[in-house]
Parts: C-alpha cells; structure tokens; sequence
C-alpha cells in the first residue's frame, strides 16, 4: 500500500506546487517592470544562498546552525525522497543517504520546536507555530517508510495500519511543505526568498559589494507613476521580495520607530504590502500590530490605494512618516528585503501627487526650492561662520585637491563650531583645500528622504553643473547624509566624485604624519556610529582609528556599530515629527548612559543635534573634527610640511 501511494503522494504533490508557483509568479508580475538578468540570476543564486545570506543568519549562531540542519536535510530528504520513493529508485546507498537527511532534518527540526516553546515576542505566532510540527512529521514519516528501502526493515513490515499512519504523517509533511511554499504559509519564504535572492533588485549588495543608494525617478516618463500609490506600481521584483519575508521579525527588534512607540512595524508593513498585492485584510497578522493601530480595520487589494486620506487603507500614512531610513531592518533581515526603499516610494506619492508631508514637511520643501537650504535661510549668509577665516572659494582658485564640502550646517551655530574645528585641521595639515561657499546648495538628501524627488534632482543637477567647472581630487564632508548622497545617489544623474566623510579623511592625515597632534585629557568617551555612514557607506573604523590616534580608548555601547541605534535624526523625521511613546535621541541616551561615559564623539552635524536635545544631565557631546582640533599642536610655518599631493610628487 504504502509503495502505491508514496509516488502518488509525491507526485500530486509537486504537480501542485508547480501550478502554485506559476499562480505566484504571475501575481508578483502584475508589478511594473523591472529588468534582471534571468538566467544568470538562477546562477548566482546557489552561491547569494549559501554564501550572502548566511553571512547575516549566521550573526544568530542559533538559529544560523538549526536552519542549515534543518533546510538543508529537507532539500537532501526531498530530491532523495523524490529519487526513491516516487522514481523507485531503491537501492541501500540512496536508501542510508535518505535516513541521514531526515536524521539531520529532524534534529534541526527539534531545535526549531524548542525556540517555539517560548518564542521572542518578535517572532510571528499562528500558522507559524505548526511549522515545527510540520517538518518533524515530514522527517519521521520519511525516516520510518525509509527502513525497508536501506534494507533496514523487511518489506511490508508493520502492515496496512503501519502503512496508514504514515500515508497520513507523510500527507501531512508533504502538504506543508511542498504545496505551502507556493501556495501560502509559513514555508512561502524558502521559494519566494530563492527567487529573490536571484532576481533582486540590488544585486549589487552579493559578493561584498553595497548598495545603499535610492533608485532615481525617471520624472521625463509621463507614463511612470511618480512613486508608489498602489501595491501594483511597486516593481515587480519589489514585490517578490516582500513575499519572502520569513516573519522572524529582526527588523521589528531594532526599529527605531517601533521602539519609541510610533505607529511602525516593519515586519507588518511588509506584510501589509503581501496582503494588498493578494488582496484581503491584516486581521489574520500573526505579529506585533503597529503601536496604537489595532489589527483587523485595515485592508486593501492590488489596485487599490495603500494609503487612504481619511479612511482606511493598507497602512496610515502616520506609519511611512516615522521611519528614520536608518537602514537598521534592512541591515538584520535575513531575506534581504529593501524595507526603505518601499517606504520612500510611497513617500514619493504622498509627496509630489498628494503634497501631503506632514508637519513642517511642506514648509522645509517651500525653503529649499525658494532658497536653496532647508531652514529658509538667506543663501547669501552660507559663509558668515568663516569670515574670519580667509577661506579659499573654488572660483577663484579653478582647482584643488580637496573640495569642502560645507553642506547646511553652515547655517546651525552648533555645527559652525564643527566646521572651524575641520577647517583648522585641514590648515594645520597644510592641505590644498577649497570650498564653493555661496555656489554651494543644499544636496538634496532631506528632500528625497521626504519624497521630493523634483526637488532633489533639480538641486542635484545644479551642484552637478558648479562641480563641473573646477578641478579637484577628492569632496571631503562633516555631514554623513551630504557624504552620502554626493557618494552614492548623485552618479545616476551624472555626478561621479571621489567622496570621503571627514572622518576617514582626518585618519589619512593622521597615517601620512601631516598632523601633530597631542593627547586627549578629558574623562571616558564613547563613539556614536552615525546611520548614513555606518549601515550605508560601512565607515566603522576611520573614526574609532582616529580617536584611538588621540589617545582615547572607546568605551562601546552594546548597541554599536552595524547594530548602531539611530539617533532619530534621519529621513526628515523630526520634520515630520510622528508623536511616540517616547523620544528616540532619548532610548539612545541611554545606551550612553550605561557605558560610563563623560563625553560622546560623534561624526554627524544631525547626531550632534539630536543627542544635544536630550534633557541634561547627560554627558558632553563633540564632533571628532573638535577633538582632533583640540589636541593639535602647532607648528612654526617655515617648518610645516607639504601638503600629501605635493609630498607624493616630491617622494616620486
């Protein structure tokens, strides 16, 4: 009995999966198109699998080992079980191969079953709590109907009743995991996230590589929609990559947002996305809600509006404006999955077809296409903080090695004291410097981040044209969202420059010998790792390298590096200003309060705001450009050295 209806079993099962994934594949392509190299995609993606995605799983040594027993002994029992079972291909080696990968299934498995007995409050429950079940009867099933095949066990042992129950475990095991992963349920993610590892939307991320940029609009296209109103004007590999969210909820536990209690929840919000491209309501999500937004009023389908003016939508509004695009979720999902991306082009709808930004938003916009910085500033006051500098302008000196970039806070007094700390340092390096002053505009960051794409670009495409007129090596910049921007973005509109923040510029000083510097004498400091340049540019150690050149041990919070917490002060978000439970420069207070330290470095005009707003008492807080200025000792000038480009042509 049982050798009758294994095959069939078997059979009818994959004949349905098949079917299952056509019907998915053709949802997910009622998205705009979006152009990946198939083939070469399918290729790659054995290596983006085993390779790339593991080194993110792998920073859970727990779950990194359980789910290469576990999904690697049901890929082995499933192609053995198909060559044995359904082909009837049996002989003892396959027959021992096929026991050895269920063995190692069910012991990943068991592991799988003991993180569910008591699972962190970021993991989704429901459906997701039989899955454990689901791949121990799938194993045992397969074990036991195994034993006459290996040799084991006599044919026919155990009888129809036997045989009975194990049609049922392997119905069972099979219908979960073969027919789930196409059909719907917590096995969706195995296929969905393989094909998305193939046919990613930034496949530049694999092989080391990083890609942090957002995609530019193209606004010369009357037929392109400008942003994201319905699930169907995401791409259509967008879209893929939503359905492979596995629901771990990573993203959920380092939400900045989430933490302080806005109205976000990444991990919903990606599955808001999966319910609106299939059509239904979020009364069925089996994860944390968004704080304050109750499950079961929200609903949508795949043509219909994600956000709804006054009514009820896929999500609130409320809920795409908290986020910080501090990159964090995309940082620790372990699919892979561009949540910012997502939330930025629905910005881009509300934004440039609504003109919906809330709060200040509409006012700062107004200021930068009036004036040309976000604060609504007379431009011609950029170069006030330096008059008493003596600071070269790049029109009258054509070229240079280094362009300063001097971005916006040159109209904040705080990050004025910034900018003449950077300023003295690079004079004290002797290097050939300039600045646009009052040629220079805002980058651009805040509007895009708000959704204002025209606005972006136009003020990119200006900078574009006064960067081309002069000569210069290198942009150097204080401001880690200007640095980025200038780095990463500008390129597709086409402005390509070697771009460091000045950090890293400041530690290639330090290794030429171009500074004389003392030591530190204050108390304990601990370093803040920006989001713009940590998580979307990975500069971890130029700054931790010169503040250890100045005599400084950091003392690190546990919450550092890739794992940094925002300051809150990204993505226009105290613009927007999306009311929580608490403030997030506040939660990150803390986590400087529990190091001990007297004083926090800081390389990030934005950082330095947000964490000078805190409520003292609360330790001091300097831009590393400060200390590195505090520390100089001067030198004679008929003794100073030359600068690092006619130093090399002397060593030449």
């Amino acid at each position: 009995m049982l050798n009758t209806l294994l095959p069939i079993l078997l059979f009818a099962a994959l004949g349905l999966a098949v079917l299952g994934a056509a019907k998915r594949f053709f949802m997910w392509r009622r998205g705009r198109p979006s152009k990946v190299d198939w083939i070469g995609g399918l290729m790659k993606m054995p290596r983006r699998y085993l390779v790339d995605l593991h080194h993110v799983v792998e920073r859970d040594k727990y779950m990194s080992k359980t789910h290469v027993a576990t999904a690697g002994g049901f890929v082995l029992s499933a192609v053995l079980a198909i060559a044995v079972h359904g082909f009837g291909l049996q002989s003892r080696i396959l027959g021992f191969a096929l026991l050895a990968a269920t063995v190692l299934m069910f012991v990943g498995a068991l592991f799988v079953a003991k993180r569910r007995l008591d699972p962190p409050s970021r993991l989704s429950k429901g459906p997701w709590m039989r899955l454990p079940k689901s791949l121990l009867m799938f194993a045992a099933s397969f074990f036991i109907a195994t034993l006459p095949a290996a040799g084991i066990l006599p044919e026919g042992f155990g009888g129809w009743f036997l045989a009975g129950i194990l049609t049922i475990g392997v119905a069972w095991g099979v219908s979960e995991l073969f027919l789930g992963m196409t059909w719907g349920g917590p096995m969706k993610h195995a296929f969905a996230g393989a094909l998305h590892l193939a046919w990613h939307r930034r496949a530049e991320r694999f092989g080391g590589g990083r890609s942090t940029g957002l995609k530019a609009l193209d606004l010369e296209d009357p037929n392109a929609p400008l942003g994201v109103e319905k699930p169907t004007d995401f791409t259509w590999n967008q879209l893929l990559g939503f359905d492979a969210c596995v629901q771990c909820g990573k993203c959920e536990a380092v939400c900045p947002a989430f933490a302080a209690g806005q109205p976000l929840n990444p991990k919903k919000l990606i599955q808001d996305m999966v319910i609106g491209l299939a059509g239904g309501d979020d009364a069925k999500f089996a994860g944390s809600p968004y704080p304050g937004i109750p499950l079961g009023e929200h609903a949508g389908g795949p043509h219909q509006p994600i956000v709804v003016q006054g009514g009820k939508g896929l999500v609130e509004a409320d809920t795409l404006w908290s986020c910080t695009t501090c990159r964090a979720c995309v940082e620790e999902c372990p699919m892979m999955i561009e949540h910012v991306d997502a939330i930025v082009d629905m910005r881009r709808h509300l934004t440039l077809e609504k003109g919906s930004t809330p709060n200040k938003g509409a006012e700062v916009l107004e200021n930068l296409i009036a004036t040309d910085n976000p604060g609504g500033f007379a431009p011609g006051g950029r170069l006030n903080w330096a008059a008493d500098l003596n600071l070269p302008l790049m029109s009258e000196k054509k070229q240079a090695e280094v362009l300063f970039w001097v971005g916006d806070g040159a109209f904040d007094m705080r990050n004025q004291r910034t900018l003449r700390a950077f300023v003295k340092v690079l004079k004290a390096a002797n290097v050939d410097f300039a600045v646009l002053g009052l040629e220079e505009r805002d980058s651009g960051d805040v509007a895009r981040r708000l959704g204002d794409e025209a606005t972006f670009q136009n003020l990119a495409k200006r900078n574009i044209a006064t960067l081309n007129q002069y000569k210069f090596k290198r942009i150097v910049s204080c401001d880690p969202h200007s640095f980025h921007v200038l780095k990463n973005e500008y390129g597709a509109l086409g402005g390509h420059y070697e771009v460091l923040h000045h950090s890293t510029y400041i530690n290639e000083l330090m290794q030429r010998g171009s500074l004389s510097l003392g030591q530190h004498k204050g108390g304990s400091v601990t370093y803040h790792d920006p989001c713009y340049l940590g998580r979307y540019n990975g500069e971890y150690e130029a700054p931790r390298a010169v503040l250890k050149a100045i005599g400084i041990e950091v003392k690190e919070m546990e919450r550092s590096g890739f794992r940094s917490r925002c300051c809150g002060g990204g993505g226009g978000a105290p613009i927007t200003d999306i009311p929580g439970k608490q403030r997030i420069p506040d939660m990150r207070m803390v986590d400087i309060k529990e190091t001990g330290a007297e004083l926090v470095a800081v390389g990030c005009p934005q950082c330095t705001a947000m964490l000078e707003g805190v409520v003292a008492p609360r330790p001091e807080i300097k831009d590393i450009a400060e200390l590195v200025a505090d520390v100089l000792i001067e030198v004679p000038a008929e003794v100073k050295k030359p600068s690092a480009a006619k130093a090399a042509v002397e060593v030449a």
